[in-house]
């Protein structure tokens, strides 16, 4: 049966590449250079039926570690397939670019970061074979807002969480994570993960995730884990990420 939610599943995924990122990244900047501006970061996202990757940085006037002013520049694509029931149960491959600029404020409380973002969305979507029943087709701008937390409740444990909507779809996400530090080198423990999209179509993840793993100048964070959607299919996702500051 066909599923309005085909066009959807573009922009849940979206979601979890584009603005995910910030509640990776939320709260470990704060433990590393005190007079470090900017944060640079990148990743992958893959799954049963996509594949994202994403860059962009985050830039604080004031300094990473201090509370005030942030900006949140950031840009992705990938690739996803649907099967249209609108073309006779025809694989379609979409190809997605992305892109958002968000401006927004950090507070800091002790061991508590909150970030509040809001600002430009940008999605193209080009599908192949064209599929002209999709809510997704060419270019679009809309409106984004992004609440990202890091919350260490002791000095060997820490949580962090984001919630994310876009006027495109519309669409929303958001995750929790919970960790120990273990050999005072990375947070390990289990995370959750929700998309949902035009009412239409949502995707649930259940998994693990490494979070601050340093090499020289960078960290990393991973995860992987189970993921099963609205459409009834379920399979491994599995999540890189990066960063470096300056």
């Amino acid at each position: 049966m066909y599923r309005v939610g085909t066009s959807a599943r573009a922009i849940v995924l979206a979601v979890a590449i584009g603005v995910g990122v910030g509640s990776a990244y939320a709260g470990p900047e704060a433990s590393g250079d005190n007079d470090a501006r900017v944060l640079f970061f990148a990743g992958t996202d893959l799954w049963r039926h996509g594949g994202f990757a994403h860059g962009g940085l985050l830039w604080s006037p004031h300094g990473l570690d201090r509370e005030g002013f942030v900006i949140k520049a950031m840009a992705g694509g990938g690739i996803y397939h649907y099967v249209s029931g609108a073309l006779g149960n025809v694989d379609v491959q979409g190809r997605q670019l992305s892109a958002a600029i968000l401006p927004g404020w950090r507070f800091k409380r002790e061991r508590l970061i909150v970030t509040a973002f809001a600002g430009l969305d940008l999605q193209n979507h080009r599908l192949t074979p064209d599929d002209t029943s999709a809510g997704l087709r060419g270019s679009y701008a809309g409106l984004r807002g992004t609440i990202d937390l890091w919350y260490e409740p002791s000095a060997t444990t820490m949580v962090t969480a984001y919630v994310s909507g876009s006027t495109i779809g519309p669409s929303y996400s958001g995750r929790l994570a919970f960790g120990w530090r273990v050999n005072d080198r990375f947070y390990l423990g289990p995370a959750i993960e929700g998309f949902e999209a035009d009412g239409n179509y949502h995707q649930f993840r259940l998994g693990a995730h490494v979070t601050g793993f340093k090499t020289a100048d960078f960290e990393w964070s991973a995860g992987l884990g189970f993921a099963d959607d609205s459409d009834h299919r379920s399979g491994l996702y599995g999540k890189l990420g990066v960063l470096t500051r300056r």
